[in-house]
């Protein structure tokens, strides 16, 4: 799963058997759609396949008017910093941290800028995946309710994920908000509201409720001659 920091909005998940390289392009390449080119901070654990993929995935075209595939440049305000966990058994023992591209003394002004700490961490991440495996079930590493499928569990991540991001309240988002004389009061927010998404705490009948927009019809696209009744219709709509 992938998670913004500054605003604690989660960005979707990816669900397979095992996690190999194309799991973690798939999860990457979620994280492209929301960004944007500007300095980006993207932490992870160990997993070697986070750097490679994050170099594949983070590229743009540049036209050069030639015909062909242009060329991919990679975007250059990309930062990754790893947190390596040393485990004795079931307790750890130590942790690395290191930038496994970019500088330090950008990513420590990314983590500053966005709340996320003073050192490289994947504490938030952890955090919301206590907050998933606490409710679902079939999350849980003892439990009765098991998958088979995860085409089973991925519909399940996302309600859970679309009920985190509207309808629960984030202590850390909480705002103050001065009432004249009178002190102050905390207003609560969502993700979704620190986000800019929405200006109100939904409730899970509203987010069940809400009906999303068919996308827009496009004509298929013809290969070849038209035919011949078609042609004729095109010139009495044109005249």
């Amino acid at each position: 799963m992938a998670l913004m920091v500054s605003t604690r909005l989660w960005l979707g998940g990816v669900v397979a058997r095992k996690r190999d390289k194309h799991l973690i392009l798939g999860l990457v390449q979620i994280i492209r759609q929301c960004a944007l080119a500007r300095p980006l901070l993207i932490c992870v654990d160990g997993f070697t396949a986070y750097v490679q993929t994050i170099g594949q995935v983070f590229r743009s075209p540049l036209p050069t008017g030639k015909r062909g595939r242009p060329w991919l440049i990679a975007w250059p305000d990309i930062h990754i910093g790893q947190v390596v966990k040393h485990y004795q058994g079931r307790h750890v023992v130590g942790v690395t941290r290191r930038m496994a591209q970019g500088r330090l003394q950008v990513a420590q002004a990314l983590l500053a800028k966005s709340h996320g700490g003073t050192r490289l961490n994947t504490a938030f991440i952890e955090r919301l995946n206590a907050t998933f495996r606490s409710r679902l079930a079939v999350l849980v590493r003892r439990s009765r309710a098991l998958l088979r499928n995860p085409q089973t569990l991925e519909p399940l991540v996302y309600l859970m994920g679309c009920v985190y991001n509207f309808c629960s309240e984030h202590k850390s988002l909480r705002l103050k908000l001065w009432v004249g004389n009178y002190g102050y009061r905390w207003v609560r927010r969502t993700p979704a509201m620190a986000s800019g998404l929405t200006d109100h705490c939904w409730s899970v009948k509203d987010l069940l409720l809400f009906r999303v927009p068919p996308p827009a019809w496009q004509p298929p696209k013809h290969r070849g001659r038209r035919p011949q009744a078609e042609n004729m219709l095109m010139a009495r709509w044109c005249s």
